[in-house]
């Protein structure tokens, strides 16, 4: 069963995946200084009712196993600490304690 932090950013991932596109394209509007003050404005005003879980700073790289947020090596999605458990119990295919 995944932690707290873990659905949390599940949720911050499938929140910025859906409403991409439409956040790019109101940001543009906001800074694009060619463009009228008002609809600056406007497009400003729509940014703002994104929800929080919209945006791509919220996104953090967690451990998907004890939800860690440091240490996370992203081929695996695992902290290292998690890594070397799993490295070490043969359950990741491919890894193997290096010996020379």
């Amino acid at each position: 069963m995944p932690n707290a932090r873990v659905l949390r950013d599940i949720k911050a991932r499938n929140g910025v995946k859906v409403n991409e596109i439409a956040r790019r394209a109101y940001l543009y509007v906001a800074r694009n200084q060619t463009l009228p003050p008002q609809v600056r404005y406007q497009a400003q005003l729509q940014l703002n009712t994104f929800g929080k879980y919209t945006r791509p700073s919220t996104v953090k790289n967690r451990c998907t196993e004890s939800g860690r947020g440091r240490g996370v090596m992203s081929e695996f999605g695992l902290c290292r600490y998690q890594f070397r458990l799993k490295a070490l119990a043969g359950e990741l295919p491919g890894v193997k304690k290096a010996s020379w």
